[in-house]
């Protein structure tokens, strides 16, 4: 085994399979030493665990169950990452991650709630878990999810 996958078993995590697109794209693409995760939402056997928009109130999603959301997310970019590259153990570094968050019209925590993927991905990849990061707020996301999240990973 290498250090990212003994790190995933320390911290208790199994990859899922890739979660299978919802159009016309693929999960992940390489291109010379980077791969580009295509942006992945919080899917979890196959359901999303939410839907709406993040904010504080009745019958929004709230920022914390929003940041744990989006830690889903970037494991699923893992999976997407590893699909097309064969072992995380070949990552080098997480180069960028740009989140979206549907946010209610009040909501401006966007960072906090990326912060779930950004912290997820230190865990796993230690210093070289450190990146570039664009947390957004949107109106709406595909299948009224309430976060997403892409990231690019340099590998040898």
């Amino acid at each position: 085994m290498g250090a990212v996958t003994d790190r995933l078993a320390e911290l208790g995590v199994e990859l899922p399979e890739v979660v299978p697109p919802l159009a016309a794209y693929v999960p992940a693409v390489v291109n010379g030493n980077l791969v580009f995760t295509s942006g992945q939402l919080p899917m979890s056997a196959g359901q999303l665990p939410a839907t709406g928009k993040v904010g504080e109130g009745d019958g929004l999603v709230s920022a914390e169950d929003a940041k744990t959301y989006a830690r889903t997310c970037a494991l699923n970019a893992l999976a997407a990452a590893r699909s097309v590259i064969g072992s995380l153990d070949r990552v080098t570094a997480v180069v960028k991650v740009t989140g979206f968050v549907a946010s209610d019209p009040s909501f401006t925590a966007q960072a906090a709630v990326i912060n779930g993927a950004s912290e997820f991905l230190g865990e796993v990849f230690g210093d070289a878990g450190v990146h570039a990061r664009s947390a957004v707020g949107v109106a709406v996301l595909p299948l009224d999810s309430p976060v997403e999240v892409e990231v690019i990973l340099a590998f040898a």
